[in-house]
């Protein structure tokens, strides 16, 4: 019987016993399969349903008693409308649960239910109704009794549902353990039948076979597996299928020994092919930092020769074009004085002349004995190769090499000097571009000195005609028209002489009186700031006083007003600072600090200023921010933010559903430089700003970007603004390296992209600007002191126990000196409401006069720009009296020229605060000097 026979005969056996076992088990799953899916996708499911329906019933039940309850009645419509969302979710339950049932008794209990719930639906609606009538307490009351009783009926009904279910699925359950029982039972019984019935068979099948197997086995263990070129062969003894598998074997062994051969020379390929890479990296590495051809040769030739195993060599490079062009030898290996190759050759002059004009290579193996080319210390030996190679670059032979050696070059030897050659080409030119551009520098350089000196030479020439003109006047008559003709000339240069000093007094006068008007400018906008901030001052502190609901005595009409003057004091505080902003902008020397800023707070920072007014508007506000973004950014921080703030701002103002999302990531520097010039940053962030609102007309794309503009008159009669936002974006954008773009339809949204750089050395312009306006630069400086200063609201005051002082002004003494009536009735209004006590001085000689008094000052507000002794004076004066050396006193000023902190804390002052004051900022300045 042949081993395939016995396969099929044994096999078959066990495949039939498997076959048997396999259906029964398949019967009994069915089985189990049907049960659990009746527990499971019927039974199961009905009980939750039932629960489902139970949890909604609870929830209005409890929400029709919070609904009745009158101390709720601003949450009451809430509520009314979950029962009647929770009332149909109900019915719907129910309708889908009727549908389902295939018990009798299961569709009884379920219509018990549903009758029981109507009834209590209707009384609910009562219920409703009287409490959206507002009827009497005794008729809600009743109705309350009667939805209770009912409600007990309705959870009755739904517990018996549930019961039963859940009786039914136990029922089903204890069926399934049963079935299962059985099943395990049988496969115990089958399995051991089926291991004896696999067992007698295998033992008949592994004895017939394991003879021919063992010899087989045996041959495969003497296989030396780490030399495949000989592999031993099986005798083939049997005709059947282990028969085959020898002859395969043998078929096999020889394959695996022609592959083997294959390998072998696949591995001497690849160890040839890293060679030559390796060394024409070498190569390429050296060639790096030169910019001379001769060292370029040098270098070449020493290190090309030893990997080449040649023991001379020589390179020659092109000199000169057409009939004078030829080939000198700029550098050698090996050599010995002058006979170490010749000096120079031309087209066509001996072998190596021949390879030039032909651009081919030879090598040369056939060498006479008497040919000696290579020296020793002991001698000079003849080479057994030679080989001439030229350099070609587009097709030209730039320089030709030859080596000699004392062995036979190698054909890997060969094909590593084809690769060398063929970069070395593009080196030379390279090479010679830079020297040639090197020379015509020089060239030029001396070319304009000579021509510098040859017009002193003119000049000096030109004078001593003049001189020699006056004293040739009464020569000969030949002469006059060469003096006439000397004299006309130098009156033209005279003329323009003339001309040119004319021109230059003229520009002098008009950078004189651009100066000027810069001045001019710089002083009206600081007078400007001062005159608004004074009366702006007065109003936003009297207005917050009057919109605070804890201690106004207004009604509350009376307080929104109040709120409304507030926020218009702020909206032109914010347009004051928008006019200063543009302003430095014009000029050209804003001045930006770069710095580090940490790009993973961002987000964050995002959305603590902007998630409120997204939800207030009720549109989404999302962020996203790469993986790939720095931590690290280089940029100018406090423009960087206000840039982001002016474009959140827009986008929130002109969305009114929809959402405004930020994209942070980093950006393509050839899609920026399409923009804007990317050099010298260190890398690039992409930031886009999107909005649902609505859009840009593609016309007024451009507009929008200059001062004082918006879309149309039509947007800034509906959503307010100046227009100088983004005006003042884009220049921002500008100062940091950076370009802000605008993409939208009308009526889909708008997407400002901001392309900024990472500077970390910033740049050279913007690092040497110095603030052109000082009142610019100072209400900038206000502003970071601003943030510096809210921080300092928070501060919380302890006494000597630990405990909080609930007030840390009482029965302090202030001294506010100032000359504006107005600021001091709003201060004295303000502080007084605080628990303290105030003096007040006009200037500042009453100012000492009240402190020669021996009054107890705790603090004193100190403005600056007074009549008769200014705040700086007064407060020098005050600081030279050693019994007021530790007196606070805060410096107030609505001119906040750029250098105003600095010289007021010079001058004495402990702090300083610029106009228009906030309160809360004032308070917690006197709240830290007050209680230190």
């Amino acid at each position: 019987m042949g081993f395939k026979r016995k396969q099929l005969l044994g096999f078959g056996l066990i495949l039939l016993f498997l076959a048997i076992l396999l259906s029964f088990m398949m019967f009994t799953l069915n089985n189990l399969k049907s049960s659990m899916t009746e527990i499971v996708e019927n039974r199961y499911e009905k009980v939750q349903a039932s629960m489902e329906i139970r949890q909604l019933f609870s929830r209005s039940d409890r929400e029709i008693l919070f609904a009745a309850d009158d101390a709720n009645k601003g949450e009451r419509a809430n509520s009314l409308e979950i029962i009647k969302e929770n009332h149909s979710l109900i019915e719907s339950q129910i309708a889908e649960l009727s549908g389902t049932l295939n018990k009798v008794k299961a569709k009884q209990l379920l219509k018990e239910f549903e009758t029981q719930y109507t009834s209590y639906s209707i009384t609910e609606t009562e219920i409703i109704q009287n409490i959206q009538e507002e009827n009497s307490s005794e008729n809600i009351s009743r109705l309350m009794r009667d939805q209770r009783e009912k409600r007990t009926k309705v959870i009755s009904a739904m517990d018996d549902f549930k019961d039963y279910q859940e009786g039914v699925m136990k029922e089903t359950l204890r069926n399934s353990k049963q079935t299962y029982e059985d099943m395990i039972s049988f496969t115990i019984f089958a399995v051991i039948l089926s291991i004896l019935v696999i067992s007698v068979t295998m033992v008949w099948m592994i004895r017939s076979t394991s003879k021919d197997l063992q010899s087989i086995t045996k041959v495969i263990k003497n296989i030396d597996f780490k030399n495949l070129s000989v592999v031993p062969r099986i005798s083939v003894r049997t005709k059947d299928e282990i028969g085959d598998i020898a002859r395969s074997f043998n078929d096999m062994a020889e394959s695996l020994e022609a592959y083997n051969q294959k390998e072998k020379d696949f591995t001497e390929k690849i160890s040839e092919q890293n060679w030559i890479q390796t060394r024409v990296a070498d190569i390429a590495t050296m060639y790096q930092r030169i910019v001379d051809v001769e060292v370029l040769a040098d270098r070449f030739i020493t290190r090309l020769a030893p990997m080449m195993g040649a023991s001379i060599g020589a390179i020659y490079v092109r000199r000169g074009e057409g009939k004078d062009m030829r080939f000198v030898k700029l550098s050698s290996f090996a050599g010995d004085g002058e006979d170490a190759g010749r000096r120079e050759f031309r087209l066509g002059e001996g072998l190596i002349g021949q390879c030039a004009q032909e651009g081919k290579s030879k090598f040369i193996d056939n060498i006479p004995e008497d040919f000696n080319l290579v020296t020793t210390g002991l001698g000079e030996v003849n080479p057994k190769s030679i080989v001439i190679a030229p350099v070609v670059f587009e097709d030209e032979v730039v320089a030709m090499v030859e080596l000699a050696s004392l062995e036979a070059f190698t054909k890997l030897q060969k094909s590593f000097l084809t690769r060398v050659l063929d970069t070395l080409g593009i080196t030379i030119n390279n090479v010679e571009g830079r020297m040639e551009i090197e020379r015509l520098l020089k060239e030029s350089q001396a070319q304009t000195e000579e021509l510098q000196a040859q017009s002193e030479e003119l000049q000096s020439q030109s004078e001593e005609m003049q001189a020699q003109s006056e004293e040739l006047q009464t020569q000969a008559e030949e002469l006059r028209m060469i003096n006439e003709q000397l004299e006309e000339r130098n009156r033209e240069t005279e003329d323009k002489s003339k001309e040119l000093q004319v021109a230059k007094l003229n520009l002098e006068k008009q950078a004189e009186e651009l100066k000027l008007s810069s001045k001019y400018k710089s002083e009206f906008m600081a007078n400007m700031s001062h005159e608004l901030r004074t009366p702006l001052n007065s109003i936003l502190i009297l207005s917050e006083m009057l919109s605070d609901p804890n201690d106004s005595k207004l009604n509350e009409e009376q307080q929104e007003f109040a709120r409304v003057i507030n926020s218009s004091g702020q909206d032109l505080l914010t347009l004051i600072n928008d006019i200063l902003d543009l302003s430095k902008v014009e000029v050209g020397k804003l001045e930006v600090v770069f710095d580090e800023m940490n790009m993973s707070e961002l987000p964050e920072l995002l959305h603590r200023n902007f998630d409120h007014v997204a939800k207030k508007k009720n549109i989404d506000f999302l962020i996203n921010k790469d993986k790939n973004v720095p931590d690290i950014f280089f940029t100018d921080e406090q423009r960087f933010q206000q840039i982001l703030k002016n474009l959140l701002s827009n986008a929130f103002k002109f969305t009114e559903k929809g959402s405004v999302s930020v994209q942070i990531k980093k950006a393509d520097e050839e899609n920026v430089a399409q923009w804007i010039q990317t050099k010298g940053a260190s890398n690039w962030i992409e930031i886009n700003v999107a909005d649902t609102g609505i859009g840009i007309s593609k016309e007024k794309q451009k507009l929008i970007f200059e001062a004082f503009q918006q879309g149309d008159g039509a947007t800034m009669r509906k959503y307010g603004g100046t227009g100088l936002g983004l005006s003042i974006c884009r220049e921002f954008a500008k100062l940091l390296g950076g370009w802000i773009i605008v993409d939208s339809k009308e009526g889909q949204g708008s997407t400002f992209t901001f392309f900024i750089p990472s500077m970390p050395e910033g740049f050279k312009h913007v690092g040497e600007a110095i603030a052109a306006s000082p009142e610019v630069a100072a209400a900038t400086h206000e502003a970071t002191e601003s943030s510096v200063e809210q921080e300092e609201q928070d501060v919380v005051i302890f006494d000597g126990d630990g405990k909080k002082n609930g007030n840390p002004f009482c029965n302090k003494t202030v001294l506010v000196v100032d000359d504006d009536h107005r600021n001091i009735f709003a201060l004295k209004n303000a502080l007084k409401h605080e628990g303290m006590e105030i003096l007040t001085a006009e200037n500042g000689y009453e100012c000492l006069e009240i402190l020669e008094k021996g009054n107890n000052i705790d603090a004193i507000l100190m403005d600056i720009m007074m009549p008769g002794m200014d705040g700086y004076e007064t407060m020098t004066r005050i600081r030279e009296q050693n019994k007021f050396e530790n007196l606070p006193i805060i410096a107030l000023t609505a001119k906040a020229m750029k250098g105003d902190r600095e010289k007021c804390l010079k001058a004495g002052a402990s702090d300083y605060v610029s106009k228009p004051l906030k309160l809360d900022q004032l308070l917690s300045v006197l709240r830290v000097w007050l209680t230190n």
